[in-house]
């Protein structure tokens, strides 16, 4: 990974929805699904997005590869703006940009064997020539772990793991530079998601490949990133290198998700943070830090601090490559 190379750079983006309702379906509300997220993605290293349910995660993801059509804000890919370019360019493009989905089985053809959908994409975008397309093929499904044969079969007949090992052969079969992994494997069992992630790793270093790696599962995005991204509610709450943010996390939000993850050493004793309340929906989100009102720093003598509902929270450097969006981070500091 090379601090030096940015490979992405997300500046200011936001994807609201909107909500329709009466007869003539008028716009009424948005639903904010993304509201003013920043970040750099570095060639060859692996950022963690994390986050509960409904924080706008995938939905960073799709804007990122121009999936889903940005409200506001930018998208630059190797310097290049994707909301000025035009259609057959952002084509050449796909081939650098790709992505894994969640469900290994609905991101398939039913229709068309492992050899064909393999096939396609190296036609599409003329990765080798013709007659070697079958040579291709075989190699890809080696990479992944699967037998050559398996090219004339279906993906009904394969289990949720080898779906996925499918899902990776097709997404790399274009050499690309960036990969997307939306809960890769979060559809798997344990035993499976440990060989995926590992095969993941082996491909980035033999490829130079870049991820963003879309979970909920904190242990795994331990493993497998360089740096993490929490976010909630739309809004990035912390960005640090993996170790630092696991080891000295700033954030309230980040404490409470963390506390959360279980502690193979039955000696040791965790003490868990329970967020009080539902998550506010992201038509109405609060005033201010959208974290406060199921925030426990932001509460002194019974009563929620007047800056953590007055003013938004800014994404702010407070050590060398960690950074935290909140009022109250200071009195931690010290």
């Amino acid at each position: 990974m090379s601090k030096n190379n940015i490979l992405v750079e997300v500046k200011n983006l936001k994807k609201y929805f909107p909500i329709r309702t009466g007869f003539l379906s008028k716009v009424t509300g948005h639903v904010k699904a993304v509201d003013d997220v920043s970040f750099k993605l570095y060639q060859g290293e692996t950022m963690g997005l994390v986050g509960e349910s409904g924080c706008g995660k995938t939905t960073v993801g799709r804007l990122i590869l121009k999936l889903l059509a940005a409200t506001e804000g930018s998208v630059y890919f190797q310097g290049i703006d994707l909301s000025t370019i035009d259609k057959p360019a952002m084509r050449k493009l796909r081939r650098d940009m790709q992505i894994i989905f969640q469900d290994p089985y609905s991101s398939l053809n039913p229709r068309m064997t492992v050899g064909n959908m393999l096939s396609e994409a190296l036609k599409v975008h003329k990765v080798v020539p013709k007659d070697k397309i079958q040579k291709e093929v075989a190699r890809l499904l080696d990479i992944v772990g699967l037998p050559k044969e398996h090219a004339s079969r279906y993906p009904h007949e394969f289990s949720g793991g080898q779906r996925q090992r499918i899902g990776i052969a097709r997404a790399i079969s274009v050499r690309p530079k960036l990969i997307i992994c939306d809960e890769a494997v979060s559809a798997l069992d344990v035993s499976i998601q440990a060989q995926v992630i590992n095969l993941l790793k082996e491909l980035q270093k033999e490829f130079n490949l870049t991820y963003l790696f879309i979970a909920h599962d904190l242990t795994v995005v331990e493993y497998i990133s360089d740096r993490v991204a929490v976010m909630y509610l739309g809004k990035i709450m912390e960005i640090a290198d993996a170790r630092e943010l696991y080891k000295n996390t700033l954030h309230p939000y980040s404490e409470a998700l963390l506390s959360a993850v279980p502690i193979p050493d039955p000696t040791m004793n965790s003490k868990r943070i329970i967020l009080k309340g539902d998550i506010p929906s992201p038509s109405n989100p609060p005033s201010g830090c959208s974290f406060h009102p199921r925030c426990h720093v932001a509460v002194k003598d019974g009563e929620i601090l007047p800056e953590c509902t007055a003013d938004e929270p800014v994404l702010m450097e407070k050590s060398v490559e960690h950074q935290v969006a909140c009022h109250q981070v200071e009195s931690k500091l010290n």
